[in-house]
């Protein structure tokens, strides 16, 4: 594979807070000594995507080209860059750090003092091409569709990196909130991870219907209350609670049926994305039950290359989350994000540059 010959390249961009994404012409990215150019060959959209696009997270600077799900060729190697030879297949970690700060030596960059994330505060993966340091490509392989290696960027690595704060041991309970992409990987992986039983409340009949095929007790949350939706879980858990329950949509409502729905010295891991106040009976959700309300943010480097493993081995199978494929084109994923926004997209759709 060559580097491009040519000095201009598409981009999908926010260029303000609710306004549609646009696509333009942009110059293709320098390669620095230790970075690498990257062939876009397939780009996630995520829901965060859809809050970045609507204001509900700010993003700077702009105009900014969104994606940070993504996955593609190395094309050009910068001159201090080894062990990552052009023809490289890879998928792209989203956290851009400076390796050298307390956290970052401690193997926590998520908070790196100077950390950026691609698409978010810089730019990302919605282009034909992208340069990050060679540090950020994980090797993808060859049995991994590009399309899979860019969702396990954030929806499968987020889930993992949530099962891993959850303390999740063999024999114990999960319960899924929200079936959408990190939904359908949180099942999988827990599953992997050796869970007794995992189930999974979602508002959306067809995305229980994939999650039972994936082996978990769905449980609906359409037109119920949070208490009936917590009865049905405890019901489906017999009687007893889950030992850990990820959130995964980002509302007052999810975040106390995670609570309320745990056993015993359960742990609920909040991940969804929410600013509004959410109640808490400190009694009866978490002192009585000595339960546990985590956060869990982003994921590790290390586990991407875990997941690697799982899904080349057949222990993540991402070929019935990955439902649709759009081009690199403005129109096609406004759309996508206008339907994030009402919660009725596919599980996941993913840009094929």
């Amino acid at each position: 594979m060559n580097a491009p010959t040519a000095q201009t390249m598409r981009a999908v961009r926010m260029s303000a807070p609710g306004a549609p994404v646009t696509l333009m012409e942009i110059p293709i990215p320098a390669c620095g000594p230790r970075d690498v150019l990257i062939r876009v060959r397939a780009a996630g959209i995520c829901h965060s995507d859809a809050h970045y696009r609507s204001g509900r997270s700010p993003v700077h600077p702009l105009p900014l080209t969104l994606g940070h799900e993504i996955a593609g060729d190395v094309v050009a190697v910068g001159a201090d860059v080894t062990g990552l030879p052009v023809g490289t297949r890879v998928a792209l970690h989203y956290l851009v750090i400076c390796g050298t700060c307390p956290d970052c030596r401690a193997g926590r960059e998520q908070f790196c003092r100077t950390g950026l994330m691609l698409g978010h505060f810089t730019d990302g993966g919605w282009a034909e091409y992208i340069v990050v340091p060679a540090w950020n490509a994980v090797p993808l392989p060859d049995a991994v569709p590009y399309e899979h290696g860019a969702v396990m960027m954030c929806s499968s690595a987020t889930s993992l990196h949530a099962l891993r704060k959850g303390r999740l041991q063999p024999g114990e309970s999960v319960l899924v909130i929200g079936a959408g992409g990190l939904g359908m990987s949180a099942i999988q992986l827990a599953t992997g991870l050796g869970a007794s039983q995992v189930i999974a409340v979602d508002r959306d009949a067809q995305k229980l219907a994939l999650a039972a095929q994936f082996g978990a007790i769905s449980v609906s949350a359409a037109d119920r209350t949070v208490d009936e939706v917590v009865t049905a879980v405890r019901e489906a858990s017999h009687g007893r609670g889950v030992d850990v329950a990820l959130e995964l949509v980002g509302s007052v409502d999810t975040v106390q049926v995670s609570l309320k729905s745990l056993a015993p010295l359960g742990r609920a891991v909040v991940v969804g994305l929410n600013h509004i106040a959410v109640p808490v009976d400190s009694y009866r959700d978490i002192i009585g039950r000595e339960a546990e309300l985590i956060g869990s943010n982003d994921h590790l480097r290390s586990e991407l290359e875990e997941l690697m493993v799982m899904a080349s081995t057949g222990r993540l199978d991402l070929r019935h989350v990955v439902t649709n494929t759009v081009p690199l084109d403005a129109d096609a994923i406004n759309g996508v994000l206008d339907a994030l926004d009402r919660h009725a997209a596919p599980v996941r759709t993913v840009i094929v540059p």
